[in-house]
């Protein structure tokens, strides 16, 4: 998570989506920089409602706009697969290398899902809270070029990213049955994604 409090900027950081590398090339102009534990670099929108957005509305005394990115579905998903691919995650519970991305995707769509496919639900970090926080500015992980657009202008500079914390490359494909199974089930995510510009 990055705070730039002058331009009442608060930048979440939705795992999966690249946020690293935002952190990195950011973290200088940033004014509070929340890099671990992951509960707190990782605060969905419910955390920050609670432990944050009091300490800026009732210390500060100002209201923070929220920007979050997310990931296509699939994609988010097949990034978690192969990041629990990585070699160090050899024989670790969570580890992905005898399951097939099918299986994965599978056993997420579990209403308990094994660890190993626990990872969680982008609509789920994104949802708006009952008092009307939610995220102000969503991007897709796949449109950088706007995200990076409209921070260059919020914050008055330009900036560079580079590739950080990347899952190992893999082509990934779902076989169409579950890919159908996974649009229904989680339709949720599709539409949000789908209603970003």
């Amino acid at each position: 998570m990055l705070v730039f409090f002058k331009e009442r900027l608060v930048f979440l950081s939705v795992p999966k989506t690249g946020t690293t590398a935002y952190e990195l090339a950011l973290r200088d102009r940033a004014d509070i920089v929340v890099s671990d534990p992951p509960e707190l670099k990782h605060a969905p929108v419910y955390r920050y409602n609670r432990f944050f957005r009091p300490m800026f509305e009732k210390v500060c005394g100002v209201e923070m706009e929220t920007l979050a990115v997310m990931r296509e579905p699939v994609s988010w998903l097949g990034s978690w697969y192969r990041y629990r691919r990585r070699d160090f995650m050899t024989g670790k519970p969570n580890a992905t290398h005898d399951v097939s991305f099918d299986d994965f995707v599978r056993a997420y769509m579990k209403g308990d899902p094994p660890g190993f496919a626990n990872v969680g639900r982008q609509s789920r970090f994104l949802e708006p809270r009952p008092n009307g926080t939610g995220v102000t500015h969503m991007f897709r992980y796949e449109d950088r070029a706007r995200l990076d657009a409209f921070l260059a202008e919020r914050l008055g500079q330009t900036f560079a990213t580079t590739s950080e914390n990347v899952s190992p490359h893999m082509e990934l494909t779902l076989s169409p049955g579950v890919e159908k199974r996974l649009r229904q089930k989680f339709h949720e995510e599709f539409e949000l994604y789908d209603s970003i510009p």
